[in-house]
């Protein structure tokens, strides 16, 4: 009997923003707001100001394509000269499993770096697991709560550089 074995291939990158995938950042983002949580003031307030809040800012927006499909995204806010805040990482539900976050993740460390920042911080849910564990492998520890206007936090994270 012979075995048949079939490889798909599959061209992933990481790339920074381009108003182009704008409406995929808010698409991405009010899907997982939706499904576990509700978006809030803050949150439309971020989608419809993202040139000015974040990249006029000196702040990032990273997608991740998967044979040229927007497959996730994350925003790296800058707070200060040495501070950036990891906010809107969301990965297409289709997409998820293949550990794309990861490569996000990599993309957000490296960018923070390269403008010498000192730490990330982000807010989150304990309620999203996998995310918590993602910024665990990453070696985000949890730290107090500072103050927020998301609803939904109730664990902030950091990681020194």
């Amino acid at each position: 009997m012979t075995k048949l074995r079939f490889y798909i291939q599959m061209e992933i990158k990481i790339i920074g923003y381009n108003p182009q995938y704008k409406n995929d950042f808010i698409r991405l983002n009010k899907a997982w707001l939706e499904e576990y949580f509700y978006v809030e003031p803050h949150d439309l307030e971020t989608f419809s100001n993202i040139e000015n809040d974040i990249i006029k800012k000196e702040g990032e927006i990273f997608f991740c394509l998967v044979n040229n499909e927007i497959a996730g995204t994350v925003a790296m806010i800058k707070v200060d000269d040495k501070t950036f805040e990891l906010a809107k990482m969301a990965v297409d539900k289709k997409f998820q499993g293949m550990k794309l976050s990861n490569l996000l993740m990599e993309a957000c460390i490296d960018f923070a770096k390269k403008n010498q920042a000192e730490k990330i911080f982000l807010l989150s849910n304990k309620k999203l697991a996998p995310a918590i564990n993602l910024y665990k492998k990453f070696n985000f520890i949890e730290v107090p709560m500072g103050t927020t206007d998301y609803a939904r936090a109730d664990i902030q994270m950091e990681l020194k550089l």
